[in-house]
């Protein structure tokens, strides 16, 4: 029987993670890496290091990923393999060919559902349009959002485009295609440190979810845009940005919806500094993420899945905010270590802060230095610009050592 994936899991394979799908399986089946190893003919060395530690980054060796995947009863599509390479030692080496299409096959399932009627000619080319998104969104772990945002506004202009020359009937699920994309574009702005072309386009992919008539993808665009008031720091606009996505929401509520919008909540009262509210907020996140059932994909606009190991990390990010440190450094090491780099680089600044309140001001910059070298590799303005608000955080007539060299590494980096 075929291992059975945990949401931690199945996201690895959404973001190209796969060697965390390996790891993930390998230590359920309570299997060493020197076990997998000898299974695999090789040694514990290139699990290691080919395997479990290449990131979202890679490349794979695709014969060692496959015999891996087989001798672990992965379903090969969450290792991005088509699954008619899995079977038999003796075939031939898994092309690359077979490694795209499986790879393209995984990440276009959840996103082409609406659209799959082959005799609709609209539909067709929503799905067409979405699948570009798509492909945009799995570049974006491992590439500067400078150098996707300038392609994907192209790519909303040419969505832009199809709207006004398609008929009334398809400009709905048009508009579903055109919120995605100003949603990502919004995302990219944040991380590039620009709040208001970031505030213009979550306010057009709200727009556009609206005239599409989907109220989950308006639910969903309005939580977005929440969740960066939040983080603003505004958050009267973040709480009622919520209500609102509740309302959009209407009688029936997906469990993967209220776990998620109970932790925008969260982040809003931990913005105002209401932690009796912002617990609250996190108690009803963590009980409506532990309903969400292990073997259901996450229902569009949800991409990615919201487990309880999310929920963690959003606790982190509050206990950040209110100055707790006692929530941040007691964090599960799971919320701690997943995401790709630049998420990763956010949470090292959340413990920061942590060990900064705490008094721990070595320790605090050696973390916020591992953000700023993600934040210069990534030319991300979100980062460097929360590293700099760390900084100002500390006021005392003579640094230490620690702190003068993050100084000097801050100096002179305009992104």
């Amino acid at each position: 029987m075929a291992w059975q994936a945990t949401p931690r899991a199945r996201e690895a394979a959404r973001c190209g993670d796969y060697g965390s799908v390996i790891r993930e399986a390998r230590e359920a089946q309570r299997i060493t890496q020197r076990d997998l190893a000898e299974a695999c003919g090789t040694s514990q060395t290139r699990v290691s290091r080919q395997l479990e530690g290449r990131g979202v980054a890679g490349p794979y060796p695709m014969d060692l990923l496959r015999l891996a995947a087989a001798r672990l009863d992965i379903p090969m599509s969450l290792v991005g393999l088509a699954e008619h390479a899995a079977s038999g030692q003796g075939q031939q080496p898994v092309q690359r060919r077979d490694f795209l299409g499986g790879a393209a096959a995984m990440a276009a399932a959840p996103l082409l559902a609406p659209f799959t009627d082959a005799r609709d000619a609209s539909g067709q080319q929503a799905a067409a349009l979405r699948l570009s998104t798509s492909a945009y969104r799995r570049l974006d772990p491992f590439t500067p959002s400078r150098d996707l945002a300038e392609a994907v506004q192209a790519h909303l202009r040419l969505i832009q485009t199809r709207t006004s020359a398609a008929r009334v009937e398809q400009r709905q699920r048009l508009a579903e295609v055109a919120s995605e994309a100003s949603s990502f574009a919004g995302w990219l702005a944040w991380d590039m440190g620009d709040s208001g072309s970031a505030r213009t386009w979550y306010g057009q992919s709200i727009k556009a979810a609206r005239a599409s008539g989907n109220g989950l993808l308006a639910a969903y665009q309005t939580g977005s845009l929440a969740q960066f008031e939040a983080h603003a720091g505004n958050s009267a606009a973040s709480l009622s940005l919520t209500t609102s996505a509740r309302r959009l929401l209407g009688g029936q509520v997906p469990e993967i919806a209220d776990a998620w919008l109970s932790a925008t909540e969260a982040l809003g009262h931990a913005a105002a500094g209401d932690e009796r509210e912002c617990e609250r907020a996190l108690l009803r996140s963590r009980a409506a993420a532990a309903r969400v059932r292990v073997e259901e994909s996450p229902p569009w606009p949800w991409v990615f899945v919201f487990d309880e190991a999310k929920v963690e990390g959003c606790r982190i990010t509050c206990g950040a905010i209110l100055g707790r440190p006692e929530w941040v450094l007691a964090a599960d090491s799971a919320a701690l270590r997943g995401g790709h780099a630049k998420q990763r680089a956010l949470v090292d600044l959340d413990v920061a802060t942590a060990h900064l309140a705490a008094g721990r001001v070595e320790t605090a910059f050696s973390f916020a230095g591992r953000a700023v070298d993600t934040g210069l590799e990534y030319r991300s303005g979100r980062i460097i610009e929360r590293a700099r608000a760390l900084r100002r955080a500390l006021t005392v007539p003579s640094p230490p050592k620690a702190v003068r060299q993050f100084d000097e590494r801050l100096h002179g980096v305009y992104l």
